[in-house]
């Protein structure tokens, strides 16, 4: 794989999370400067401040209406921005809002951390919250796995959680106390998910059946994931500075960024695959 590392105009903004836009740009958000920012597949950059920058933008994905949809963890908010750079904010009270997704009822769900649910938000900016029924879970990334359903990590809880778009809550518990995991995705059949306090790549089918992969370096910190074409997946590992990749037969391959911190992971528009590193840089691997 040929790597190319792309430095973001505001060194301190940690990059954190990365979407493919509808326009065919990278759009990512800056949880450090309190700003998205959209990156051509060349490289060529432009930022959008948000008027706050202890706002924390962190999750961020392309909504039904050609927007971009992201959370806003500290200023408790939903953020939706038009590819023209038009900004609109939804407040959530009192609620810390991380992961976010499109999904498979036009409408973008999210994690509140701070309550342990999952909530809808449609494109009107009507929110209706589902309690997950797990104390503490803090719940993190969240997914539309292969079954119609939204998936998302209990990341305190060391399960996984699926819940069905009418609100109906399944929580699988994982093998491994302090698990932790954080970031998931759906596959054709599956999903993938990573724990980060384990050091592991797990999978877990449609009707629970888990799978975990232990890191061979189990300090590695994995955090973000995506599916891969061969079937396993692809994830960041942000204490190791390295990208990762697993078969479906848990067989591992890793390569160095030349940057730090990985945080977001996306299949890119350009069928690459790009990340968004917290100390200042998007990296495009091909």
């Amino acid at each position: 794989m040929s790597i190319t590392e792309f430095p973001v105009d505001d060194p301190g903004s940690g990059p954190y999370g990365v979407t493919t836009g509808p326009d065919g740009a990278v759009w990512f958000t800056m949880a450090g400067s309190g700003a998205v920012g959209r990156m051509s597949t060349t490289g060529e950059q432009r930022t959008f401040p948000l008027g706050d920058d202890s706002a924390q933008p962190t999750s961020i994905t392309t909504g039904p209406d050609g927007a971009l949809w992201f959370t806003l963890g500290r200023a408790h908010a939903i953020g939706r921005i038009t590819t023209g750079g038009v900004l609109t904010r939804f407040p959530l009270g009192e609620v810390m809002p991380y992961g976010i997704t499109r999904g498979p009822d036009e409408a973008l769900w999210f994690s509140e951390m701070t309550v342990g649910a999952l909530a809808r938000i449609d494109t009107d900016g009507v929110v209706t919250e589902f309690p997950l029924g797990v104390p503490n879970a803090m719940p993190g990334y969240v997914t539309t796995g292969p079954d119609g359903a939204l998936w998302c990590t209990l990341n305190q809880a060391d399960a996984i959680a699926r819940v069905t778009p009418t609100g109906q809550v399944t929580v699988h518990a994982l093998p491994t106390r302090g698990a932790a995991p954080v970031g998931i995705a759906g596959a054709p059949d599956a999903l993938w998910f990573v724990e980060i306090g384990a050091g592991a790549v797990g999978r877990i089918t449609t009707d629970g059946a888990i799978a975990e992969f232990p890191l061979p370096d189990p300090t590695a910190r994995p955090h973000a994931v995506i599916t891969a074409d061969d079937g396993g997946c692809w994830f960041t590992e942000w204490a190791s500075n390295r990208l990762g990749h697993v078969d479906p037969h848990g067989r591992f391959t890793h390569h160095d960024l030349p940057g730090t911190e990985p945080h977001g992971l996306a299949s890119g528009p350009d069928d690459a695959i790009w990340v968004a590193q917290e100390s200042g840089a998007l990296a495009r691997f091909d």
